[in-house]
């Protein structure tokens, strides 16, 4: 069989449905390649991960005999087989991104976040779904995609196994500061990370004594390798997105605005991601009220 591969967000971020998909045919013996408007295919895959928001689909596909599409930008299911969900990755799909593995330890959060599809895809529990090995063999770099690694039961055995890797680890997806412990935070000292993520998206929840208890127990000493994705445009006032911002850097942390449908946010929405997120401009002008283009607007 001819295999066509259709990565409709792009190639900015790899496609690890892909990447699995061209790996299991590949070993069944079928040709695998990029889809192209030109040629013939017996089946075609269209993966996307983001909605209309961020990634349209525009890809008509007429040259092929069956076209299955799926991904989150999507909407719900199918899931892949399970002989593919545990196929190693092909990552000679994506040679752009070298030495880097990509994949998922676990599968599930339990907080159930209005904003977030996780729980109601994948379960409302963190459940164990793979070890390491699973998509690493040696890659210089782990990028895991988990949504709440630190809530599945089996979370140390698991930091335990990214820490003997002596990969550089990127949590992604971030770490749950509630589910910080003593025990845990002396295992993530083990891991070799670039950074560390964590989240502070809802407003109404006061995660400061989280986050000051991981400042007593982390080995990471520098602020700008202790990170925070602070959510935006979602049930939150300005005021409310200003303060969590400016708490975290008081306590010693680099915050990161992530903003809810960008294009309904308002214009100060836009410039408080824009002044946070351009560090230059962020320790450079300390206070939100004198970065230029508010002063333009008033």
């Amino acid at each position: 069989m001819k295999i066509g591969l259709a990565d409709v967000d792009g190639h900015g971020w790899p496609n690890l449905c892909l990447m699995k998909l061209s790996a299991y045919h590949k070993a069944r013996g079928d040709v695998v390649a990029w889809w192209k408007p030109a040629g013939w295919y017996d089946l075609v895959y269209k993966s996307r991960v983001f909605t209309d928001t961020y990634s349209k689909d525009n890809l008509y596909i007429a040259n092929a005999a069956q076209v299955i599409q799926g991904g989150t930008g999507y909407g719900p299911g199918p899931n892949l087989p399970d002989e593919v969900e545990h196929t190693f990755p092909d990552y000679g799909l994506y040679p752009q991104f070298p030495d880097t593995a990509y994949g998922f330890l676990t599968r599930g959060c339990c907080r159930r976040c209005p904003f977030c599809i996780v729980s109601s895809k994948e379960g409302a529990r963190s459940v164990h779904v793979a070890d390491l090995s699973e998509f690493w063999n040696g890659q210089r770099e782990i990028k895991l995609m988990d949504a709440n690694l630190l809530a599945c039961p089996d979370h140390e055995k698991l930091l335990i196994q990214l820490a003997e890797s002596r990969a550089l680890v990127d949590f992604s997806q971030g770490l749950d500061i509630r589910l910080i412990t003593p025990e845990n935070v002396a295992l993530l000292n083990r891991v070799r990370t670039k950074a560390v993520h964590f989240a502070w998206d809802n407003p109404n929840v006061d995660l400061t004594p989280y986050f000051q208890k991981f400042l007593a127990l982390t080995n990471i000493k520098s602020d700008r390798r202790r990170r925070v994705y602070v959510l935006t445009n979602f049930g939150s006032t300005h005021e409310q997105d200003l303060y969590r911002v400016n708490t975290l850097r008081a306590m010693g942390y680099d915050p990161y605005v992530m903003v809810y449908d960008r294009p309904s946010a308002p214009p100060i929405t836009r410039h408080l991601q824009r002044w946070v997120n351009n560090k230059r401009i962020f320790h450079t002008v300390h206070n939100f009220s004198d970065y230029a283009p508010i002063r333009k607007e008033c």
